[in-house]
């Protein structure tokens, strides 16, 4: 502004310091005047009050006027500077702006005259590219006390270019905030300009100015956090993926970079910050996290800057974000341990199934001597129930391995939850609500239907424990489609058709801290002796096993929601002939003739299933290893009608004994014994149909039937 356009304002104001006293004086004279000379006394008396009363208003508010512009002029005293400059009061409203900022902040493409001015705090956010809402931090700091400056970029239907916004409080006026507006790269360019000056050439300092823009636009671009400090580790300037890394939207500017890290990271960027300076290499990144931002974590790389003469200027510093890949990495080591807990399990289940067979199997050889009425009777019944109760939770071990043996078959869900809800009804009990949404024409999978609702009911009976003293448990079903294949934590879901089944209750939620073990054998949040910590690992593998994917969803005190995806089987429903299978294994008489060599290693299974099988009327050859097996199969004169072999041996396992003999008699008729899943051992059998498997442990019953089915089998 010119010296004649600042001078007049201070005659105006000097001219209108009088002006009161001089309207007040002259309104009574007036009103006294008409008074007088008036001959109406009544008419000329209010003419006195009005004008007076007039007069006070006015002055009244010419001094309100000029006590609120006091403040005002007093915090735009450096508009005549040049630098654009808005005040905004405590309702973000624009008080007063000079003409640099009219013609940086004026909204659209017009011509200078027809721009209109910024006349909020909301329009002026508008005026920038501001996705992050830095506008409004920097009004919340300044009305705070708190003065802070970020480089933006305008808008680009305002204009090109970015600048250097500051945020003050206005001094002395609560709520009132003075905004500044410079090119930020004013510095740089104050640098280039003396450079250009130096080399007389002006085409030169163009270019400069161009090539630095250019590398400010792209040093607040990089995606990778970038930042220089000095050597106290004072921030001097930073880009945007610093600064949303480190968690701070504002300008960073001033800060020490170590107190910004973890309590537990601040030594070690100290101390990589100070090597630095000395001149040090960095051999690693250092690995830290960010206070106040637990999930962010990123690897901190620290450069020094040297000045022509060797000396240190500052250090850079370069964050990359691998939070994504620390999750991973997490979710990998959980996988990892998942695997190694479900080897461990299928291992410890295949020992304890030989010993189950060998207790359940003398027992029945004792139930055959020791009728009902017999002293003991019931002690042989205790002994063989309990042996099948923990023949059940060797099957939730198997079932958490994926190692057990499913007999799948194609359902229509909404059938088998139609049936099921009516146990689920008495196992929740009357004051739990059960509610059941089936899916509009469910589309049919290929499950095994009793470990199906076996996984219905152990999250049901979670549900149960979890709800006091009311609640609600919502099961619905739905078919979708996954367009693309998709991760979800640690799983990918391949894209395709799958069955959505969502087991929901209103319980007391689970603790962030325990969703990630939940799946995990023996784990438990229920009181020492309320439950296994077997129901949810075991709804876990025989849904992997099926090729299905399960997900939980929860929050403390506001229940638990699971969802399982089956994949759609390609067919349509088939109806087995159930009456038929059940009849084919429901055979009455056990007894048969013919010829068995029984392979096994474990001494107590070989032995009872030898004396089961020979007091049905079977011709029993034992033998304790797959050598001594094929020895004697390799005679001639050796009369063999059924091979009976364990899969797991020394030296020469069940497999391979069984290809050998099939060699040298291709029609020999085959049963394997294991207590892993047939599954797991299918690929290394012949599949036909003279060689069948019988999972340990069995029963004598379940032994006589199966050799039975075999050898009477055309």
């Amino acid at each position: 502004m010119s010296t004649s356009s600042s001078a007049r304002p201070s005659r105006l104001n000097r001219l209108g310091a009088w002006l009161p006293f001089a309207v007040v004086p002259a309104a009574c004279a007036l009103a006294l005047a008409l008074a007088v000379l008036s001959p109406w006394p009544q008419a000329a008396g209010i003419a006195l009050a009005g004008a007076v009363l007039l007069a006070a208003a006015l002055a009244g508010r010419w001094l309100g006027e000029r006590d609120g512009s006091q403040p005002a002029r007093a915090v735009t005293q450096g508009f005549e500077a040049g630098i654009a400059s808005v005040v905004t009061d405590a309702a973000g409203r624009a008080l007063a702006a000079n003409a640099a900022a009219r013609r940086i902040l004026a909204e659209g493409r017009q011509q200078p005259r027809q721009r209109r001015l910024v006349i909020d705090e909301a329009r002026l956010a508008a005026t920038f590219a501001d996705p992050d809402g830095r506008i409004g931090h920097l009004a919340r700091e300044a009305r705070a006390g708190h003065r802070h400056s970020v480089d933006l970029r305008l808008d680009p239907g305002v204009g090109r270019g970015w600048l250097e916004v500051t945020a003050a409080p206005a001094p002395g006026q609560k709520g009132w905030v003075v905004w500044r507006f410079a090119e930020a790269n004013r510095r740089i360019e104050a640098s280039l300009d003396l450079v250009a000056e130096r080399s007389h050439s002006a085409e030169l300092r163009v270019t400069l100015a161009s090539i630095e823009q250019r590398f400010q636009r792209f040093f607040e671009e990089l995606p990778v956090g970038w930042a220089v400090v000095d050597g106290e580790g004072r921030i001097e300037d930073s880009n945007r993926a610093f600064r949303e890394l480190v968690g701070v939207p504002l300008d960073p500017r001033g800060r020490n970079f170590a107190t910004m890290v973890r309590a537990e990271d601040q030594g070690r960027v100290a101390a990589r910050i100070e090597e630095a300076m000395r001149g040090g290499t960095q051999t690693a990144p250092e690995e830290v996290r960010f206070s106040g931002t637990s999930e962010r974590v990123a690897s901190l790389y620290v450069g020094r800057i040297d000045t022509p003469d060797d000396s240190p200027a500052g250090l850079v510093l370069h964050l990359l974000d691998i939070s994504t890949l620390k999750a991973l990495e997490s979710q990998f080591v959980q996988s990892q341990k998942m695997q190694a807990i479900g080897q461990l399990a299928g291992g410890v289940a295949h020992d304890f199934n030989n010993l189950l067979t060998a207790m359940i199997g003398y027992s029945d050889l004792l139930l055959l001597r020791h009728r009902p009425g017999d002293p003991s009777f019931a002690d042989i019944m205790q002994v063989k129930q309990n042996a099948n109760r923990a023949a059940n939770l060797v099957r939730q071990l198997l079932a958490f391995s994926r190692q057990q043996t499913l007999r799948p078959r194609v359902l229509n869900l909404t059938d088998v939850l139609a049936e099921l809800s009516h146990l689920l009804r008495r196992l929740l009990g009357d004051t739990l609500q059960l509610e059941v949404v089936h899916g509009r024409d469910l589309k049919p999978v290929k499950v095994d239907q009793g470990q199906f609702e076996q996984v219905v009911i152990n999250l049901a009976v979670n549900a149960r424990d979890a709800m006091h003293p009311g609640g609600r448990l919502a099961i619905n079903t739905a078919n979708i489609r996954i367009e693309y294949a998709q991760s979800r934590g640690a799983e990918v879901v391949p894209a395709g058709d799958y069955v959505e089944i969502r087991v929901a209750d209103t319980g007391s939620g689970i603790a962030p801290e325990h969703l990630g073990r939940i799946f995990e054998p023996f784990f438990s949040t229920k009181p020492v002796g309320s439950g296994t910590g077997l129901g949810l690992s075991t709804v876990y593998g025989i849904v992997k096993q099926t090729g299905g994917f399960v997900f939980v969803e929860s929050m403390l005190g506001g229940g638990t929601s699971f969802t399982i995806w089956l994949p759609v089987h390609a067919g349509g429903v088939v109806e087995e002939a159930a009456e038929e299978e059940e009849g084919r294994r429901q055979v009455r008489d056990l007894t048969g003739a013919g010829t068995i060599l029984l392979v096994e290693d474990e001494d107590p299974v070989r032995l009872f299933s030898a004396r089961a099988l020979r007091s049905k009327g079977y011709k029993v050859f034992e033998a304790r290893s797959g050598e001594a097996a094929l020895d004697l199969l390799l005679e001639e004169t050796m009369p063999v009608d059924l091979l009976i072999t364990d899969m797991m041996m020394p030296t020469l396992d069940g497999p391979s004994l069984v290809k050998l003999a099939r060699e040298r008699r291709p029609d020999l008729k085959v049963v394997c014994i294991s207590g892993y899943t047939e599954d797991t051992l299918r690929e290394r059998i012949p599949q036909d149909d003279i060689t069948v498997f019988l999972a340990k442990p069995f029963s004598l019953k379940q032994l006589a039937q199966t050799v039975k089915e075999v050898l009477t089998q055309e």
